[in-house]
Protein backbone atom coordinates (compact mmCIF):
# COMPACT_ATOMS: atom_id res chain seq x y z
CA UNK A 1 0.00 0.00 0.00
CA UNK A 2 1.63 3.23 -0.80
CA UNK A 3 2.33 5.72 2.07
CA UNK A 4 -0.37 8.94 2.26
CA UNK A 5 1.60 11.94 0.65
CA UNK A 6 -0.23 14.41 3.16
CA UNK A 7 1.77 17.07 0.67
CA UNK A 8 -1.27 16.59 -1.34
CA UNK A 9 -3.99 16.92 0.55
CA UNK A 10 -6.28 19.55 -0.28
CA UNK A 11 -6.59 22.03 1.76
CA UNK A 12 -10.19 21.83 2.31
CA UNK A 13 -8.91 18.34 4.14
CA UNK A 14 -6.78 20.04 6.07
CA UNK A 15 -9.30 22.23 7.31
CA UNK A 16 -11.84 19.03 8.08
CA UNK A 17 -9.27 17.16 10.20
CA UNK A 18 -8.54 20.54 12.05
CA UNK A 19 -11.85 21.23 12.68
CA UNK A 20 -12.56 18.09 14.08
CA UNK A 21 -9.91 17.96 16.13
CA UNK A 22 -11.09 21.21 17.69
CA UNK A 23 -14.40 20.13 18.09
CA UNK A 24 -12.93 16.44 19.93
CA UNK A 25 -11.14 19.09 22.25
CA UNK A 26 -14.19 21.27 22.64
CA UNK A 27 -16.21 17.55 23.67
CA UNK A 28 -13.36 16.57 26.31
CA UNK A 29 -13.87 19.86 28.10
CA UNK A 30 -17.41 20.07 28.36
CA UNK A 31 -17.89 17.71 31.38
CA UNK A 32 -15.24 19.93 33.08
CA UNK A 33 -17.17 23.02 32.25
CA UNK A 34 -20.41 21.41 33.62
CA UNK A 35 -18.80 20.34 36.88
CA UNK A 36 -17.66 23.84 37.20
CA UNK A 37 -20.96 25.38 36.65
CA UNK A 38 -22.13 23.19 39.59
CA UNK A 39 -19.36 24.76 41.68
CA UNK A 40 -21.28 25.93 45.22
CA UNK A 41 -22.05 29.40 45.72
CA UNK A 42 -22.26 30.05 49.48
CA UNK A 43 -24.24 33.21 48.98
CA UNK A 44 -26.79 31.29 47.52
CA UNK A 45 -26.88 28.68 49.84
CA UNK A 46 -27.14 30.99 52.95
CA UNK A 47 -30.34 32.30 51.91
CA UNK A 48 -31.80 28.53 50.85
CA UNK A 49 -30.66 27.85 54.38
CA UNK A 50 -32.37 30.47 55.65
CA UNK A 51 -35.26 30.69 53.65
CA UNK A 52 -36.03 27.72 51.98
CA UNK A 53 -36.02 27.25 47.62
CA UNK A 54 -38.36 28.18 45.09
CA UNK A 55 -38.85 24.68 44.85
CA UNK A 56 -40.19 24.22 47.93
CA UNK A 57 -37.52 22.70 50.28
CA UNK A 58 -37.94 24.39 53.76
CA UNK A 59 -35.27 26.52 55.58
CA UNK A 60 -32.59 24.15 56.52
CA UNK A 61 -32.24 26.38 59.85
CA UNK A 62 -36.02 24.97 61.02
CA UNK A 63 -34.26 21.87 62.11
CA UNK A 64 -30.79 22.46 61.94
CA UNK A 65 -30.19 25.42 63.45
CA UNK A 66 -29.92 29.49 62.79
CA UNK A 67 -26.08 28.48 62.07
CA UNK A 68 -25.86 24.87 61.43
CA UNK A 69 -25.25 23.49 65.11
CA UNK A 70 -28.31 21.08 65.20
CA UNK A 71 -30.66 20.10 67.46
CA UNK A 72 -32.42 16.95 68.84
CA UNK A 73 -32.95 14.78 66.10
CA UNK A 74 -31.29 16.89 63.60
CA UNK A 75 -27.64 16.34 62.97
CA UNK A 76 -25.23 19.65 62.71
CA UNK A 77 -24.30 20.79 59.57
CA UNK A 78 -21.65 23.38 60.62
CA UNK A 79 -18.10 23.02 58.78
CA UNK A 80 -18.72 19.18 57.24
CA UNK A 81 -17.06 18.88 53.82
CA UNK A 82 -19.00 20.08 51.03
CA UNK A 83 -18.65 17.67 48.82
CA UNK A 84 -19.52 15.34 51.88
CA UNK A 85 -23.19 17.00 52.21
CA UNK A 86 -23.18 17.34 48.68
CA UNK A 87 -23.21 13.92 48.49
CA UNK A 88 -25.49 12.92 51.25
CA UNK A 89 -27.99 15.31 49.47
CA UNK A 90 -27.70 13.90 46.20
CA UNK A 91 -28.02 10.37 47.85
CA UNK A 92 -31.27 11.61 49.53
CA UNK A 93 -33.34 12.91 46.25
CA UNK A 94 -32.28 9.58 44.42
CA UNK A 95 -33.18 7.42 47.08
CA UNK A 96 -29.60 6.13 47.92
CA UNK A 97 -30.38 7.12 51.42
CA UNK A 98 -33.72 7.27 52.98
CA UNK A 99 -35.32 9.57 55.12
CA UNK A 100 -38.70 10.69 55.78
CA UNK A 101 -38.13 14.34 56.44
CA UNK A 102 -34.71 14.85 54.28
CA UNK A 103 -35.81 13.01 51.24
CA UNK A 104 -38.42 15.46 49.92
CA UNK A 105 -36.16 18.46 50.99
CA UNK A 106 -33.31 16.60 48.67
CA UNK A 107 -35.50 16.35 45.86
CA UNK A 108 -36.62 20.10 45.75
CA UNK A 109 -33.70 21.18 45.58
CA UNK A 110 -31.60 21.49 42.13
CA UNK A 111 -28.45 20.04 41.54
CA UNK A 112 -26.66 23.67 41.60
CA UNK A 113 -29.10 24.33 44.60
CA UNK A 114 -27.41 21.73 46.75
CA UNK A 115 -23.88 22.53 45.62
CA UNK A 116 -24.68 25.91 46.61
CA UNK A 117 -25.91 24.73 50.40
CA UNK A 118 -23.08 22.52 50.91
CA UNK A 119 -20.75 25.46 50.02
CA UNK A 120 -22.20 27.23 52.75
CA UNK A 121 -22.44 25.13 55.88
CA UNK A 122 -18.70 23.86 54.29
CA UNK A 123 -17.92 27.53 55.47
CA UNK A 124 -18.85 27.98 58.86
CA UNK A 125 -16.69 26.78 61.88
CA UNK A 126 -16.90 23.55 62.92
CA UNK A 127 -17.62 23.35 66.70
CA UNK A 128 -14.81 20.89 67.57
CA UNK A 129 -11.04 21.00 67.16
CA UNK A 130 -8.64 17.86 66.33
CA UNK A 131 -7.53 16.72 69.71
CA UNK A 132 -6.99 13.40 70.22
CA UNK A 133 -7.17 11.29 74.00
CA UNK A 134 -4.07 9.53 75.44
CA UNK A 135 -3.93 5.89 74.51
CA UNK A 136 -6.04 3.63 76.78
CA UNK A 137 -3.41 1.29 78.67
CA UNK A 138 -6.57 -1.02 80.16
CA UNK A 139 -9.75 -1.91 78.98
CA UNK A 140 -11.60 0.45 81.51
CA UNK A 141 -13.37 2.74 78.98
CA UNK A 142 -15.00 1.13 75.83
CA UNK A 143 -15.73 4.65 73.87
CA UNK A 144 -11.79 5.60 74.26
CA UNK A 145 -11.22 1.92 73.34
CA UNK A 146 -13.21 2.05 69.85
CA UNK A 147 -12.25 6.17 69.19
CA UNK A 148 -8.42 5.39 69.88
CA UNK A 149 -7.52 2.22 69.41
CA UNK A 150 -10.49 0.50 67.55
CA UNK A 151 -11.71 -3.70 68.41
CA UNK A 152 -9.52 -5.41 66.49
CA UNK A 153 -10.92 -8.49 67.37
CA UNK A 154 -14.30 -7.72 66.38
CA UNK A 155 -12.97 -6.05 62.66
CA UNK A 156 -13.36 -2.72 64.42
CA UNK A 157 -11.24 -0.12 63.33
CA UNK A 158 -10.47 2.75 65.62
CA UNK A 159 -13.08 5.71 64.93
CA UNK A 160 -9.82 8.24 64.97
CA UNK A 161 -8.26 6.50 61.45
CA UNK A 162 -11.20 7.24 59.85
CA UNK A 163 -12.78 10.50 60.86
CA UNK A 164 -9.74 11.71 62.25
CA UNK A 165 -8.62 13.16 65.28
CA UNK A 166 -11.85 14.37 67.97
CA UNK A 167 -13.74 13.01 65.33
CA UNK A 168 -13.29 16.13 63.12
CA UNK A 169 -13.59 14.34 59.82
CA UNK A 170 -11.02 13.60 56.85
CA UNK A 171 -12.29 14.94 53.53
CA UNK A 172 -15.25 14.22 51.67
CA UNK A 173 -15.35 10.37 52.48
CA UNK A 174 -15.19 10.60 56.43
CA UNK A 175 -17.94 13.62 58.18
CA UNK A 176 -17.00 14.91 61.61
CA UNK A 177 -18.69 12.77 63.92
CA UNK A 178 -17.11 14.00 67.26
CA UNK A 179 -20.21 16.19 68.13
CA UNK A 180 -22.97 14.00 67.41
CA UNK A 181 -25.29 12.61 70.43
CA UNK A 182 -25.88 8.87 70.65
CA UNK A 183 -29.49 9.16 69.37
CA UNK A 184 -28.57 10.95 66.36
CA UNK A 185 -25.74 7.89 65.80
CA UNK A 186 -27.48 5.30 66.94
CA UNK A 187 -30.41 6.25 64.07
CA UNK A 188 -27.50 5.84 61.30
CA UNK A 189 -26.48 2.53 62.57
CA UNK A 190 -29.54 1.54 62.26
CA UNK A 191 -30.42 3.15 59.09
CA UNK A 192 -26.84 0.94 57.59
CA UNK A 193 -27.88 -2.18 59.15
CA UNK A 194 -31.65 -1.58 57.29
CA UNK A 195 -29.61 -1.07 54.25
CA UNK A 196 -31.14 2.82 54.44
CA UNK A 197 -28.46 4.43 53.70
CA UNK A 198 -24.54 3.77 51.52
CA UNK A 199 -22.37 2.19 53.26
CA UNK A 200 -19.73 4.52 52.28
CA UNK A 201 -16.20 4.18 50.78
CA UNK A 202 -15.16 0.06 50.53
CA UNK A 203 -18.83 -0.51 52.33
CA UNK A 204 -16.86 0.23 55.97
CA UNK A 205 -19.50 1.82 57.86
CA UNK A 206 -21.56 -0.94 56.73
CA UNK A 207 -19.72 -3.36 58.21
CA UNK A 208 -18.52 -2.00 60.63
CA UNK A 209 -22.17 -1.23 61.83
CA UNK A 210 -23.32 -4.47 61.88
CA UNK A 211 -20.40 -4.98 65.13
CA UNK A 212 -21.94 -1.94 67.30
CA UNK A 213 -24.12 -2.38 70.07
CA UNK A 214 -25.94 0.28 71.13
CA UNK A 215 -23.48 0.82 74.20
CA UNK A 216 -20.72 0.97 71.92
CA UNK A 217 -22.54 3.78 70.73
CA UNK A 218 -23.26 5.35 73.88
CA UNK A 219 -19.82 4.71 75.13
CA UNK A 220 -17.99 6.42 72.01
CA UNK A 221 -20.52 9.46 72.30
CA UNK A 222 -19.69 9.88 75.53
CA UNK A 223 -16.15 9.45 75.05
CA UNK A 224 -16.03 12.29 72.56
CA UNK A 225 -18.26 14.84 74.38
CA UNK A 226 -15.39 14.51 77.47
CA UNK A 227 -12.64 14.48 74.86
CA UNK A 228 -14.19 18.19 73.76
CA UNK A 229 -15.75 19.46 76.83
CA UNK A 230 -13.33 17.62 79.86
CA UNK A 231 -15.21 19.92 82.64
CA UNK A 232 -18.79 19.20 81.91
CA UNK A 233 -20.07 16.19 83.21
CA UNK A 234 -21.53 13.75 80.55
CA UNK A 235 -25.25 14.11 80.08
CA UNK A 236 -27.51 11.01 81.02
CA UNK A 237 -28.56 8.64 78.38
CA UNK A 238 -32.26 9.00 76.52
CA UNK A 239 -34.73 6.52 77.83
Amino acid sequence: MNRLNTKTLPRSWVAVGISMLMATSAWAQEPAAAKAALRGNATAGEKIAQSGSAGGAAACATCHGAKGEGQAGFPALAGQHAGYLERQLTQLAAGARQSTVMAPMAKALSEQERADVAAYYSGLALPIKPVRGALPGKKDDDGAWLVERGRWADGIPACAQCHGPGGVGVGKDFPAIGHLPADYMQSQVDAWNKGQRDAGPLGLMGKVAKKLTADDVKAVAAYYQRLHNPGAAAAPAKP
